[in-house]
């Protein structure tokens, strides 16, 4: 009994160590990011170029505060769109054959809202108990740390957090059994936060490429911005 007594109290103070460890990263992360910053902006408008099976794309995002969020990724002259209003999310996809905007499902909903810069996800998922510590991994022979949160449907998102730098330096997610892997780089200051001005991903073979070329913060942006239908 006094054996089980020990062990039960290494195994607490085990977990102790793990949670005060893990809420440490987390703090590092948000202030090497100065994520707190982003969180007083209104606007952001980013625009970009993005790159896939050898063809280029431009690419513009408007997100405004709390949680509107928008992108435009132009092909052969077509737009292809996803929003969400602040209520509700669409899509419109030509090259499926039609421009009719189509409404997301909230497990889409959810993705496209991960995209948006005014949240510190990290700092959420950790919040509502979602982020875990899960040891160390080298990602381009440099130490990491692997953090993984399991969300909302059921996807499970393991980021790596560079020991030194404490950028985000990758990313895993996988949801419905296909897996992303994405590795943000060119960290930037950026109207006093940092930004990956480039972010590589590859997702059953195929590798997807985006530049961040501008970034503009508190520009008017109206909210009719974000309604397409």
């Amino acid at each position: 009994m006094k054996k089980l007594i020990f062990i039960m109290a290494g195994l607490i103070m085990m977990s102790v160590i793990s949670a005060q460890s893990l809420d440490e990263i987390v703090k590092k992360y948000t202030a090497a990011n100065k994520l707190d910053n982003v969180a007083n902006l209104k606007t952001i408008k980013i625009t970009a170029n993005l790159s896939m099976m050898g063809m280029d794309m431009p690419m513009v995002l408007w997100m405004k505060n709390p949680n509107k969020i928008k992108s435009v990724t132009t092909f052969n002259g077509q737009d292809m769109i996803q929003v969400f209003d602040g209520e509700k999310g669409y899509v419109v996809s030509p090259m499926t054959g039609s421009t009719d905007p189509v409404e997301m499902t909230p497990d889409q909903v959810t993705q496209t809202l991960r995209s948006s810069m005014f949240q510190n996800y990290m700092a959420n998922y950790f919040k509502n108990g979602q982020l875990t510590l899960d040891g160390e991994e080298n990602v381009k022979d440099k130490p990491a740390y692997k953090l993984k949160a399991t969300i909302e449907g059921g996807s499970v998102i393991e980021m790596f957090i560079d020991k030194s730098s404490f950028f985000l330096v990758k990313t895993a997610t996988t949801t419905s059994g296909m897996t992303m892997e994405s590795y943000p780089s060119d960290y930037t200051e950026t109207n006093g936060f940092m930004i990956p001005m480039k972010t590589t991903s590859s997702a059953q073979g195929m590798d997807i490429l985006i530049n961040f070329t501008k970034v503009e913060v508190d520009l008017p942006m109206e909210d009719s911005i974000f309604k397409i239908k």
